[in-house]
């Protein structure tokens, strides 16, 4: 959808803001907001947090809050006022407050001076572009490595935004609420197509592994919780019987061993959906590699993420080879009996993850141990029809994993243009003015 501009317009002198329509004014924000200092100085309030899904009360009860009951430092924030996490202008955000409370001494609460003047939700519209645009980054100080690039009292102060006569403010918000609407509807369509996809991806994934590729076979009791029934003519054996070795990799502190380049280090991090994906390259030296050659690996290895992501599993394919690696059960398998790949894609369906799941020890740190991993059982076709399985899985996986990519494209593209319309909106680069009245005629119709 094409938009029309203003007819005419001049330089804002503003550098970010470039060129404004003629009948636009510029002005700095100490002339539109006022900065609150209201310290609570008693306890009791509901804890604000702000996010970019909007300013809510933190649940403590759930672990989403505060430890303490103190609030007496925090700041009150009423009905109607702007709060903006101003330390943090990369993940931060600003939201206006449908509530009352409290809310970090950290964050910076401000309210409109002059409401005949500033519409409310104009302003918000500018203030999150300023942080989705990342145009309050370049004014800011600290240092972005730990997460601490704020936006100082002076520069926020002297910060210049266009400033619309007041009933086009209302008109451009009228504008966005009614386009954003859709393009949210539109990219909440596309994230629960990718669920879908993903939930037939794992279920189709999980019958074939379970259940083969001919739903004609007889079937017999498994014996195994969560398995259920199998063909009759396969096998249910322990891991350990289908294995040369079950071992881990290097288990201890990194930060002494880690090199610039060498051997190719895996770790929990490059395990992902059935796959290694070297995107974060860690890497040891060959001798260091030589010295820890139980945790090498060789081509059709099965990895097993041991702490953290629990359930993640993958086979180790001819590139990485060679490879060592750190916390990581190594499962190598008897390769005339069972494929790695048979193995891998077992363990990724929902019998193998939940298998795993089920013998993690650690309540605060779950884990895994080889002994444990040993006795998982294991539905076990012939070697034969393992291939066929594995060749059917990928192919399913590659036709969803490509829909997959299709629409979360989609998103990607949907909030690209949802940014881009918002700040075109907002700093008149395109006039909305006939669009907004058009649909509050179409709103007063209905």
């Amino acid at each position: 959808m094409s938009f029309l501009r203003y007819e005419s317009y001049r330089d804002s002198g503003v550098t970010w803001l470039g060129m404004v329509p003629n009948s636009w004014d510029v002005s700095r924000i100490r002339h539109l907001f006022e900065i609150k200092k209201r310290i609570s100085g008693t306890d009791g309030y509901e804890v604000l947090s702000i996010t970019q899904q909007g300013i809510k009360a933190k649940d403590i009860e759930s672990g989403d809050g505060q430890l303490s009951a103190d609030y007496s430092k925090y700041q009150v924030v009423e009905v109607g006022d702007f709060a903006m996490n101003h330390m943090d202008l990369l993940t931060g955000y600003v939201d206006i407050s449908p509530k009352f409370g409290v809310t970090s001494p950290d964050y910076r609460v401000f309210s409109v001076r002059n409401k005949d003047v500033c519409f409310d939700k104009y302003f918000l519209y500018l203030f999150q572009a300023g942080y989705r645009n990342k145009i309050f980054y370049a004014f800011g100080q600290g240092s972005s490595q730990l997460g601490r690039w704020r936006f100082p009292t002076d520069e926020f102060n002297n910060f210049e935004f266009p400033l619309p006569p007041f009933g086009e403010q209302r008109a451009v918000v009228s504008f966005l609420d009614h386009e954003i609407a859709k393009i949210d509807a539109l990219a909440a369509e596309q994230h629960r197509l990718t669920q879908l996809l993903s939930e037939k991806r794992q279920s189709v994934i999980s019958a074939l592994l379970t259940k083969g590729r001919n739903d004609a076979v007889p079937m017999k009791d498994s014996g195994i919780r969560w398995l259920g029934q199998v063909p009759a003519h396969w096998e249910v054996r322990k891991l350990s019987s289908l294995s040369t070795k079950i071992t881990n990799g290097y288990v201890g502190p990194t930060r002494d061993i880690l090199v610039e380049e060498g051997v190719r280090y895996l770790q929990s991090l490059h395990i992902k959906r059935n796959r290694i994906k070297f995107d974060e390259p860690y890497y040891v030296t060959e001798t260091w590699s030589q010295e820890h050659k139980k945790s090498i690996l060789e081509k059709g290895d099965v990895l097993i993420v041991q702490t953290g992501d629990i359930g993640q599993v993958a086979v180790v394919p001819e590139r990485f080879v060679g490879c060592n690696c750190h916390a990581l059960i190594i499962v190598a398998p008897v390769r005339h009996v069972v494929s790695g790949e048979w193995l891998a894609w077992t363990l990724n369906a929902d019998y193998g993850k939940h298998s795993l799941l089920s013998i993690q020890t650690g309540a605060l740190h779950p884990h895994l141990n080889c002994g444990n991993v040993k006795d998982l059982y294991v539905p076990l076709p012939p070697l034969a029809e393992q291939n066929e399985i594995v060749a059917a899985c990928e192919e399913t996986t590659e036709k969803l994993d490509g829909l997959i990519a299709e629409a979360q494209a989609a998103i990607t593209l949907l909030h690209e243009r949802r940014t881009a319309l918002i700040y075109a909106a907002v700093t008149g680069k395109i006039d909305v003015r006939g669009l907004a009245e058009s649909r509050l005629e179409e709103v007063a119709a209905e």
